[in-house]
């Protein structure tokens, strides 16, 4: 019978990271620290393969590569501090507002001004494409209208002047293309419809929903029937069935929330705060299911659509990118193709290095993609022996001294050491290593007995070795105390 090796227990600790929804966010790590100029105010990802994402910091707006981090184009035709740099859901267009008051649509590729809107007299702190009507832009500004432009004829279609103070957040609905809500620092949210150029609906600005508390942002649900805005450190939740009812008021952050994104389904909403922290939320329950520290107060988040990268702008210029390796079975409609290729002809000339595939990069050589051998045919396969750990060679020699020496180390974990214990007592074999050492060598054995008395996970383990420890050596009492007196 084959030896076998000693069976190092693992144990569950108590702790919320280890439920699967941290399990799942603290997929997102690699992260990518980008230093710019000046605060980075905007961060927004490109609704379109392969998912670029425009970086809005001083007076330009950089694209980036999701795979590479590595900026693509730089947009810096501005006069002044660029704000709210967006990309159309077709990708190809960019639409960025500024200081001076003007909102500019560049394209992409050749970074050409293809429009501008002068109307706005104060900085433009929201500018961006309307999601289901391409050729329309929201302009939110300090001077207190919002605009809906018109592309095609560089025309201004209507003006919201329903709010009283700077209007620092807006966004076009997903399910409406006439309605368009807007976050004001006169504390309210509004909603707007472009066709009577009405507000329709005023959220906040009394007294029980925290007046004179300025509006930093608002997001709404794809289904167009909740808003969420954010004042100060609490996000509040409106119900617009209900007339605009705040149902729900959440307070999470320490520091004024200055960022709202929803993941790709809208199943999980994030904030971020001055506070440094990053929040995730179950909208089911809006209770905290996980929570992300930056080195700095976040001025914007976005998240990528495709849920691979975590993109976060903070007030000292960092830009930090965290990225998730998405599972094969989320990549698995390119495996199916990229499996079929391999089917239909010559799959060896491939099994060295990568198949190109129009649009999705390469497939590496490392994937799992069997060639298709004949029903008859016979494969040998090889076993690889596993090496043993040197405690697992001592021990099948019987060298049980010599196996518990080398677990006393530094380096290896409590948890292999107490399982090597272990196995000597079912081997009654604990006893043997401990017999016959002076005070030098039993010191390691109770220094590791005083250390971990107290873990739960060992404690009894500790107290049966001390046992024979104490009946077997005299030398015991004397090293405790020495290693209570250090």
């Amino acid at each position: 019978m084959d030896y076998q090796p000693v069976v190092v227990k693992t144990h569950p600790r108590p702790s919320s990271k280890s439920n699967p929804e941290s399990r799942y966010w603290r997929q997102f790590r690699y992260p990518v620290f980008v230093k710019e100029y000046a605060p980075v105010t905007s961060v927004h990802f490109s609704p379109s393969k392969p998912h670029r994402y425009a970086v809005t910091a001083a007076s330009r707006v950089q694209i980036y590569a999701p795979r590479t981090q590595k900026v693509t184009k730089t947009v810096s035709r501005f006069k002044d501090v660029a704000r709210s740099g967006n990309i159309r859901a077709d990708g190809n267009l960019l639409v960025a507002g500024d200081d001076t008051g003007l909102v500019q649509i560049f394209d992409i590729n050749s970074r050409a001004i293809l429009r501008t809107f002068d109307s706005h007299k104060q900085p433009v702190h929201v500018a961006k494409f309307s999601p289901l009507t391409p050729t329309q832009v929201l302009s939110c500004s300090d001077d207190t209208t919002a605009k809906i432009w018109d592309v095609p004829s560089q025309s201004c279609v209507t003006t919201f002047i329903a709010h009283t103070d700077y209007i620092r957040s807006g966004q076009a609905s997903t399910s409406n293309p006439h309605l368009f809500l807007t976050g004001s620092y006169d504390s309210t949210a509004r909603l707007f419809d472009s066709r009577s150029g009405q507000c329709e609906m005023v959220m906040g600005g009394g007294s029980s929903s925290g007046s004179n508390v300025p509006v930093e942002q608002v997001l709404m649900f794809p289904s167009g029937t909740v808003v969420l805005s954010a004042a100060g450190p609490i996000l509040r939740v409106w119900d617009l069935v209900a007339g605009g009812r705040c149902v729900r008021a959440l307070s999470n952050h320490q520091k004024t929330v200055t960022a709202l994104a929803f993941n790709a389904n809208a199943s999980r909403l994030l904030t971020g705060g001055l506070d440094q922290m990053v929040k995730v939320y179950d909208i089911s329950t809006y209770k905290t299911v996980h929570t992300m520290r930056y080195p700095a107060p976040i001025l914007c988040l976005a998240i990528s659509p495709d849920e691979t990268h975590i993109a976060a702008g903070m007030t000292d210029g960092t830009l930090s990118v965290r990225r998730r390796n998405p599972k094969a079975s989320e990549t698995s409609g390119d495996a199916v193709l990229a499996s079929a290729v391999l089917r239909a002809g010559t799959f060896e000339s491939f099994l060295g290095g990568s198949l190109p595939m129009i649009g999705k990069g390469t497939v590496k050589s490392k994937a799992k993609f069997k060639p298709l051998g004949e029903v008859d045919e016979f494969r040998i396969e090889s076993k690889r022996t596993k090496r043993l750990k040197n405690y697992d060679k001592l021990l099948k020699s019987f060298k049980y001294s010599a196996a518990l020496d080398s677990v006393l180390r530094k380096h290896v974990p409590p948890t292999t050491t107490f399982s090597l214990i272990q196995e000597l007592i079912h081997r009654d074999g604990l006893r043997t290593a401990l017999a016959g050492r002076d005070d030098v060598l039993l010191e390691p054995i109770l220094r590791l007995l005083v250390k971990h008395v107290t873990d739960p996970r060992f404690g009894e383990l500790v107290c049966d070795v001390a046992g024979i420890v104490i009946r077997k050596s005299q030398y015991s009492t004397i090293v405790i105390v020495g290693l209570n007196v250090n």
